[in-house]
């Protein structure tokens, strides 16, 4: 492991056990065996320090999102990707609260970049005619409540004690963008097996934006801005 990466570690297992949630440059210097020079050099000054703990924290979260196969079952991906979220922020409690932190002045890049993650799990479970409002704002809702969740866990822990909540807020959330059982599903009951027309035109605007069709280019863009324009609530 470099020297920058142990500082980077320090710096989070410092954060961890602060009781105000702070630290200082000469802790993580003394934690690592090197000079303040070598920081400085390193990391400019101590928001240098937090700023990189903040992307190295994305970095590992993402590697999770990144390297998460996509199974048969997208609800059970997305359900898996609320959970995942959800231990990570555990894990990395310090870390996490600075990742979403409202202070800063420029959302991290890779946030946005985990937004677009969740919305490719959502668009499988339009095309699957899952979904009862368009991935973008599925999406939208799903982080929102999901950060939500995670902060409250790692900042007011002996307030949010309940051992389901993230699961009921899950499931929740979930049941409320998705539909109960896909047209032609096995096992779907008399009353879900008519589609309603949102979800069925958000289900063949996914399969147009992910497979092949014998339309043109100019066509299937005509077609999506019909699809589109049914799937507003």
């Amino acid at each position: 492991m470099d020297i920058r990466t142990q500082m980077l570690e320090a710096a989070e297992k410092l954060l961890d056990a602060s009781p105000d949630r702070d630290i200082s440059t000469r802790a993580v210097c003394e934690a690592v065996g090197v000079g303040a020079p070598m920081l400085y050099r390193l990391f400019g000054d101590k928001n240098g320090l937090l700023s990189a703990v903040v992307d190295h924290g994305f970095d590992r979260y993402l590697a999770t999102k990144r390297a998460a196969e996509p199974s048969a079952d997208p609800i059970a991906d997305l359900k898996n990707g609320w959970d995942t979220h959800i231990a990570f922020a555990k894990d990395h409690p310090a870390v996490y609260r600075l990742m979403y932190s409202p202070a800063f002045a420029e959302v991290p890049h890779a946030a946005q970049e985990a937004l677009r993650l969740l919305r490719e799990v959502l668009v499988r479970c339009a095309a699957v005619g899952r979904l009862r409002v368009d991935p973008d704002t599925a999406a939208q809702r799903i982080m929102s409540a999901n950060i939500g969740v995670a902060l409250n866990m790692v900042t007011q822990p002996g307030t949010y004690t309940d051992p389901e909540l993230s699961t009921r807020v899950r499931d929740a959330v979930h049941d409320s963008l998705l539909t109960s059982a896909a047209t032609g599903e096995a096992g779907a009951t008399a009353e879900t097996a008519e589609t309603p027309l949102p979800t069925a035109a958000l289900q063949l605007a996914a399969l147009l934006r992910t497979e092949d069709t014998a339309l043109g280019a100019e066509e299937t863009q005509l077609l999506l801005k019909w699809l589109d324009g049914l799937t507003h609530e």
